[in-house]
């Protein structure tokens, strides 16, 4: 929808005259996007609601505020290589996780999945004795950061909830995605600003 410049990059679904689509419709004080509309053959509606953009902005940007405070404590601007964890990490899109703003900009080769590291781990350190002392030797070296008591994850926060962010660039997902300039909240109609103006970023 971010691509499609359904959403614009605050999370505001636009209004029919400003996607030039009539799937988005009015929904109480916004508006939502009908992906599929069944009650012709008496079925549901299915719709994406400010709501649900509103939650996957929050999720997302609790993540990369996560990955952000850990590029702060490295005092690096950028990473070379982002490995995504779990079963949600190993079918999630690299280039569909970074035009949200999951995870910092990076090149979409260097983005790989570890499948269960978890389960992964639990069972190396089963089966391998060399390897659990391993283990347990990196487990005294972790530094934990305690996000909630950081001073600058509340700013990281707010800037990433914009699809992708407000305030760090993307420059390697500028140039090879093209996201479409738009901005809904115009405070009242109109065509939002320009529907077809398009930049990179």
């Amino acid at each position: 929808m971010r691509l499609a410049g359904i959403v614009d990059g605050p999370g505001l679904i636009g209004s029919p005259e400003q996607t030039g689509t009539a799937r988005c419709f009015q929904d109480g004080r916004t508006y939502s996007y009908m992906l599929h509309d069944g009650s012709a053959e008496g079925g549901p509606q299915i719709s994406v609601t400010n709501g649900d953009v509103r939650a996957i902005q929050m999720a997302k940007a609790a993540l990369y505020s996560g990955a952000r405070l850990l590029m702060d404590k490295l005092e690096v601007d950028k990473v070379d290589r982002i490995v995504l964890a779990g079963a949600f990490g190993a079918h999630i899109s690299p280039k569909h996780a970074m035009v949200l703003g999951m995870i910092p900009d990076c090149a979409l080769d260097k983005v790989t999945s570890a499948g269960n590291a978890a389960g992964t781990g639990a069972r190396i350190a089963l089966l391998n004795t060399d390897a659990r002392r391993e283990i347990e030797a990196t487990v005294r070296a972790i530094h934990k950061v305690e996000t909630a008591v950081e001073p600058r994850f509340q700013e990281h926060f707010v800037n990433a909830s914009a699809i992708p962010n407000s305030a760090d660039p993307f420059p390697i997902l500028n140039a090879i995605v093209e996201l479409p300039d738009v901005t809904f909240n115009t405070g009242g109609g109109g065509d939002g600003g320009g529907r077809r103006r398009r930049r990179r970023g």
